[in-house]
């Protein structure tokens, strides 16, 4: 199976789904990553540029995906901080879609979870939203952005399912307990975002027993969750 993970930001990936990318690789899927923005507008260095964090975070991103066994990664180059649901961004997302040809697309909500905010940075919810719209109808339409068939000579696909990370409503659970420090170093990939890198493994720990226990597994279990979606 080919997998298509569409993100906002270096790092998004390996917090909500870094367990089941390394899941899905080590049972033979091929995944591959589209970065919507260079993440150039995180971190807390002011004594750097913000072109220099854009490339410290795209080797970040590169280094954490092949970790999990991640090696093509497509960046679209948009503006952090500045995303918007437009036709731009759901025109460069369903190129991309048409390239790789996933049979599964895994992205961001575009719902926001008040019950964790951080999930739903306003990128966030850009992401999604233009993914989904991508996803249906754009990608799969000729008449749709007609300009991706007749100059860049990409034919439509449809993707028959997607994945949704860091929504409210999860109903979907993949049990992360054998992969997790694959997770873990992925994220400690991401150097320039983290303040307290040695207490990373207990967070993320902590927060993978909890996802499980919400979805019904055994204690000691961790677990990422998403809603799973006919796409057809």
């Amino acid at each position: 199976m080919k997998i298509l993970v569409v993100a906002a930001h270096p790092d998004d990936v390996d917090f909500g789904a870094g367990g089941t990318v390394a899941t899905w690789v080590a049972q033979g899927d091929q995944v591959v990553y589209c970065l919507v923005t260079d993440g150039q507008a995180g971190g807390s260095d002011n004594t750097v540029t913000r072109e220099q964090v854009a490339q410290t975070r795209r080797l970040e991103q590169t280094a954490a995906a092949n970790m999990l066994g991640v090696t093509e990664l497509h960046w679209l180059g948009f503006p952090d901080g500045a995303l918007v649901a437009d036709l731009n961004l759901r025109r460069e997302i369903s190129a991309i879609i048409r390239i790789v040809k996933p049979d599964r697309v895994l992205t961001q909500s575009a719902e926001r979870n008040y019950s964790r905010i951080y999930a739903s940075h306003p990128d966030h919810l850009a992401t999604g939203e233009a993914t989904i719209c991508a996803i249906y109808p754009d990608a799969r339409n000729e008449f749709a952005f007609p300009e991706l068939l007749s100059e860049r000579g990409l034919a439509p696909h449809a993707v028959p399912e997607t994945w949704i990370m860091a929504g409210p409503k999860p109903k979907h659970f993949v049990d992360t307990t054998d992969v997790l420090d694959k997770k873990i170093a992925a994220l400690l990939c991401h150097e320039s975002q983290h303040p307290d890198p040695a207490g990373l493994p207990a967070r993320m720990r902590g927060w993978g027993e909890m996802i499980a226990k919400a979805g019904g597994l055994p204690a000691g279990r961790t677990a990422e969750a998403f809603l799973v979606i006919d796409t057809k």
